[in-house]
This record gives structure tokens, C-alpha cells and sequence, in this order.
């Protein structure tokens, strides 16, 4: 039976990031994806316009015809918006779920900066689905917020990942990718025992929109796939990396990757 991954996230009408991302990079991966959609953003490449989000009750019927007639090999959660839904995506996934592989995307921040996510809902997150995750994907910019503790240095990227791991996931991934100065992207793994970077090349290039999403949704394909977590990362790092190379250079801000596999 065809491999098969959920993700729960919001809607991004420019199509380079959010549900549409992830719908393509599992597809991109072989498998067939399903989606629950918390909110429809009017955005582009140029920002975010405005965000709706769907009513608490749409989001668990929504989770509720998923997992009453399909099977769901893996999730990937993304935006969430606001607390009520938070609340909902806990509750649903803690009766219906826990056992299955989920990769959470904290998102907080869009590329851009518009604000994605209310404050109590951060705290919900964290306290309702932190636990239920395999795996969180903060940026830097989240990990700190996240964290409560302020960047003073390189060592704190340890620190960020060691707090948030007490938050309950089984593991910790910090992405740098979203600028910088250094030639090279590292990305920390934590999983309670051991730290591991993840060392790259840096792309100079304003392609860039839906990294997170995509980074995020490669893993849970990877997962659904029956990867282990730490080659799953490596897989989807490369994944993105040549998303980005290959970029179709749209729009007049940050654009979308390309998510299709082609060489």
C-alpha cells in the first residue's frame, strides 16, 4: 500500500510554502498526502496580506475524515495560528496519534516577518504537542523565543536545543538556513544524548520562501518511509538544497523552491 503522510498547516495562496509545499515535497517523495488546513493566508513572495483561520470545530472535522477512513503514516504539523486550534490539534492527536511519527514545525515567523502565531498559542504548542513530536524544526529566530534565552553566542545554539528538549519532543533540530554571514549553514541535532551538526554550503539566494515547511515535510516523507531520523534529515537537507538550486525564480521577494526531483 502506497506510503502515505498528513500535514497540518495553513494554506499559502503564492504556493511556495505552507500546505502547498508540503502536499508537493510529498509528492515529490513518492507518497500520497493528505492535509488539514488551520488558516488561508492571502500572501506571495512579497509577504503576508492576510491570515483566516478556520473555525476549531472545521480543523478537528477535518482531522476527524482523515483518520476515520485513511491510513496516516506520518504527520507534519506547521502553522497553527491561534490557541483554540492549538488545543484542538493536541487533543485530537493525543487520543488518535501518539504513536505515530511527527515532525512539528514551530512556525512562528514567516520568512518575511509577518507574525504567524499568537503568544498563548506558542504556549500551547509547547506544552500540548512538543510532547507528541518526534522531532521540532526551529530556526534560529525560534529556538530563541522558544527557548526564552537570548542569543550571546554560537554556544547557545546547544543551550536553545537542551531547553526545548525538555519541552518533551525525542529530538531537537535548530536550522540556521534563514541568513547569515558565515560561508557555511549548520544545523544542530539534540536527541538527550548526543549533539550532531549538519554542515553545508551556504546558497546566497533570495529563492528561499517555504524552506522551513519544506525542510520539515521531507523529514515526516522520509519517516513515513521508514528512514531513520538522523539519515531522514540528511536526505531532506539535500532535498532542499537542490530546491533552492533549482529555484523557478518567481515573484518579486523571497520565491518559492522548485519541489519536484528533477536532475
Amino acid at each position: 500500500m502506497m506510503k502515505t503522510v498528513l500535514t497540518i498547516a495553513g494554506s499559502d495562496s503564492g504556493g511556495g510554502a505552507g500546505i502547498q509545499a508540503d502536499l508537493k515535497t510529498f509528492e515529490a517523495h513518492g507518497l500520497f498526502g493528505m492535509s488539514v488546513i488551520t488558516s488561508v493566508t492571502a500572501q506571495n513572495t512579497l509577504g503576508v496580506q492576510g491570515v483566516w483561520d478556520i473555525p476549531p470545530q472545521g480543523v478537528e472535522a477535518q482531522l476527524a475524515a482523515i483518520f476515520d477512513d485513511l491510513p496516516v503514516d506520518a504527520i507534519k504539523i506547521g502553522m497553527l495560528s491561534n490557541n483554540e486550534i492549538a488545543v484542538v490539534v493536541g487533543d485530537f492527536l493525543e487520543s488518535r496519534a501518539h504513536s505515530l511519527p511527527i515532525v512539528l514545525d514551530p512556525v512562528m515567523v514567516a520568512t518575511s516577518g509577518d507574525r504567524l502565531l499568537t503568544e498563548e498559542a506558542v504556549e500551547t504548542m509547547i506544552s500540548r504537542l512538543f510532547p507528541l513530536a518526534t522531532l521540532v524544526t526551529p530556526n534560529i529566530r525560534e529556538a530563541e523565543v522558544l527557548s526564552k534565552v537570548s542569543l550571546e553566542s554560537g554556544d547557545m545554539v546547544e543551550k536553545w536545543c537542551e531547553t526545548i528538549y525538555q519541552y518533551g519532543p525525542k529530538g531537537v533540530l535548530i536550522t540556521d538556513g534563514d541568513g547569515g554571514d558565515e560561508a557555511e549553514v549548520t544545523d544542530t541535532f539534540y536527541n538527550g544524548k548526543e549533539f550532531l551538526e549538519f554542515r553545508g554550503e551556504r546558497i546566497v539566494s533570495a529563492q528561499t520562501h517555504g524552506t522551513g515547511c519544506t525542510l520539515s515535510s521531507a523529514i515526516a516523507a522520509n519517516l513515513a518511509r521508514g528512514v531513520e531520523l538522523v539519515q531522514g534529515i540528511r536526505l531532506a537537507r539535500e532535498y532542499v538544497r537542490r530546491g533552492i538550486q533549482l529555484a523557478p525564480g518567481l515573484g518579486r521577494g523571497h520565491g518559492p523552491l522548485r519541489h519536484s526531483k528533477v536532475e
